[in-house]
């Protein structure tokens, strides 16, 4: 079982939904979903608090960075990101400073480990040992890789333009990159050949392919010095964010991961329903299937309050925009996916409005709050007083109910202060284009949902 879509395909996500709103794939390809294994009765509950006024500092209200102000080695790794993710080269640019290339670059460093581990044609002894040892070819001027048969091969065929804007880098960005990439080529080596059996194993494969993703970017974040050192230092934390979407991913993309030969859903859980985790799509146990569901759903829940600690230290609003909206997709995901038949019978997918909504709507924590608090309780209201997870259910969204209800009442979740009404409205006139990009990319990222 390959740990690389799904590494790749967060750091996509969480990059590509974070516009002046924004987000990455935490990268090209929007889904949860990795690939097969190479062998060798709820009582009413209290009105969705709105949030009060943003806290933080918007950033400038500026335009997309132009391409011509780059170097030739920048553009054509802003090129090479366009073509493997169009919906992250549009968010990366809403990031602020240096920190922008930064991130740009540690997409396609990870896209290239990716497209390595992803590669079926390449046998495990050439794979292993070149996952093991990807990150120190970011120090080989000359290294490149030209036998890939992958769609984004080129990474790999000009990884010499790749590495030289790494080694551009300043040395603290290079150590963050090179560090991760290490660690998750280990990852994906020792997942390449393993199933998720348990619900340890299951966490930690998503920190290999998500949790690692939300730890180098929270160390870029501070090492950029626009956020405070905890949020890079703090990586129980920033492993929370990966594994809260990368879980969402996977129970979503259940249907789609069974038609196309990849299981990530742990056993121990499954085979208290099943024989077979396939079993589960049959019409005859889609009871026992619908309580798996919920069981994994309630597994994920649990991260959502490192999730909120997380967002309410940040103090830059693009680097906020950019983390939050993931966050704020998945909790609404999930909600679509709860106690719902339909993820085991085709796409369950969020409204597209209701996605654009989040997107403007979570620009600062207590928004964020409100929003999470919104969608617990829609779970809240669909638990099933028979159901085997029902109170584990119940007690994490008291504890979610906790950190997401502040002293006081909280103003509208509309009612923007004018610096931010007049940034937006700037935004706006100036990119349009961008946004129709958002919301393509939206579309493509939250396949969550009720049809």
């Amino acid at each position: 079982m390959a740990a690389s879509t799904k590494a790749v395909s967060l750091f996509k996500r969480t990059l590509a939904l974070s516009p002046p709103r924004g987000s990455p794939r935490a990268l090209g390809r929007l889904r949860g979903g990795g690939r097969r294994v190479q062998q060798r009765g709820a009582p009413p509950t209290p009105p969705t608090p709105p949030p009060v006024a943003p806290r933080l500092q918007p950033p400038p209200c500026t335009p997309l960075c132009p391409q011509d102000s780059l170097g030739r080695g920048l553009r054509t790794c802003y090129r090479y990101l366009n073509q493997t993710s169009r919906s992250f080269a549009a968010v990366i640019q809403a990031l602020d400073g240096e920190l922008r290339h930064a991130v740009c670059i540690f997409y396609l460093v990870l896209r290239a480990l990716d497209t390595i581990e992803d590669d079926m044609t390449i046998s495990l002894d050439v794979k292993v040992p070149m996952l093991h040892e990807f990150h120190s070819y970011l120090y080989q001027p000359e290294w490149k890789y030209m036998e890939s048969k992958e769609r984004d091969r080129q990474v790999l065929e000009d990884f010499p333009t790749i590495s030289m804007e790494f080694r551009n880098l300043s040395k603290v960005y290079q150590d963050v990159i090179s560090d991760i990439c290490h660690k998750m080529g280990v990852g994906m080596a020792e997942f390449l050949e393993k199933k998720v059996d348990s619900q340890h194993e299951w966490d930690k494969y998503c920190h290999y392919v998500a949790g690692l993703v939300g730890i180098g970017l929270s160390r870029l974040f501070s090492a950029s010095e626009l956020e405070d050192p905890i949020v890079g230092q703090d990586t129980e934390l920033a492993n929370s964010m990966g594994l809260f979407l990368q879980k969402t991913n996977i129970i979503r993309d259940y249907l789609e991961d069974q038609l196309e030969g990849r299981e990530f859903w742990p056993r121990e859980v499954w085979s208290r329903y099943a024989k077979k985790l396939s079993d589960l799509a049959k019409p005859e146990n889609i009871d026992m299937a619908v309580q798996c569901l919920n069981e994994l759903i309630t597994n994920a829940l649990h991260h959502v309050p490192d999730v909120l600690t997380y967002l309410s230290r940040l103090k830059n609003q693009s680097v906020f925009n950019f983390c939050a909206i993931p966050q704020v997709m998945a909790i609404a995901t999930l909600a679509a996916c709860y106690n719902n038949k339909q993820v085991f019978r085709g796409v369950v997918k969020i409204r597209k409005g209701q996605a654009v909504t989040l997107m403007m709507d979570a620009t600062n924590i207590q928004a964020v709050k409100a929003i999470m608090y919104q969608y617990v309780e829609e779970i809240y209201q669909k638990i099933p007083s028979t159901d085997p997870s029902s109170n584990k259910t119940q007690q994490v969204i008291a504890s979610i109910r906790t950190m997401s209800l502040p002293g006081g009442p909280m103003a509208s979740r509309h009612h923007y202060s004018p610096i931010y009404l007049s940034c937006a409205m700037l935004l706006a006139a100036l990119s349009w284009q961008y946004l129709s990009t958002i919301s393509k990319a939206t579309e493509e990222y939250v396949q969550a949902g009720e049809n």
